[in-house]
């Protein structure tokens, strides 16, 4: 399966996107963990993305769709991936399709974790991050909706939204179950 995975910060999508590679057989890919391994590794687009981390601006959208499709043509990617981070507006999901179609794929889905903004806010606070606060929590809430908006208006029908409250095991039974209802 070819997913990508929306939700805000906190939704728990990294703890699902474990579980669902592992269910599913297909590799996470997330673009924080890309990033650090491109620049781990010293790549081209690692130098390139490190250079404008450094200078503290954002990676532009090119570099970071050039990371993502290098990783979608690794072998393990052949057969479906969960991708998370990418994309994150209407513009690298247009790129996200021309990637997919140089390989004459498409996606099955996008999965969209949602979850109330307060219960969010709880569950970053239990994490006891330094820079989790409730004002910068909920100012990347404000940030990740005004972003995430389109994109779900994007893809329209093809969101599977999931209730991302309750526990791990109840989150993922839901999920395995709208994934197994979409490939039928």
């Amino acid at each position: 399966m070819r997913l990508v995975l929306l939700g805000p910060p906190g939704a728990g999508k990294g703890t699902q996107a474990a579980i669902l590679s592992e269910k599913l057989g297909v590799p996470h890919i997330s673009t924080g963990d890309l990033f650090r391994a491109n620049i781990g590794e010293g790549t081209p687009l690692g130098v390139e993305a490190k250079q404008y981390i450094d200078a503290g601006k954002l990676v532009p959208t090119d570099v970071t769709a050039r990371m993502v499709e290098s990783r979608l043509n690794e072998d393990d990617a052949k057969n479906g991936f969960l991708l998370d981070g990418f994309p994150r507006t209407v513009e690298q999901a247009d790129l996200l399709e021309g990637i997919l179609a140089k390989q004459n794929a498409t996606l099955d889905g996008v999965v969209e974790f949602r979850v109330a903004e307060d219960v969010v806010v709880e569950r970053m606070l239990a994490r006891g991050r330094a820079d989790d606060n409730e004002d910068t929590i909920r100012t990347r809430l404000h940030v990740y909706r005004d972003e995430t908006a389109p994109l779900i208006d994007h893809y329209g029908d093809a969101i599977i939204t999931i209730e991302a409250e309750g526990s791990v095991e109840d989150i993922n039974a839901r999920t395995m179950a709208a994934l197994e209802a979409l490939a039928k």
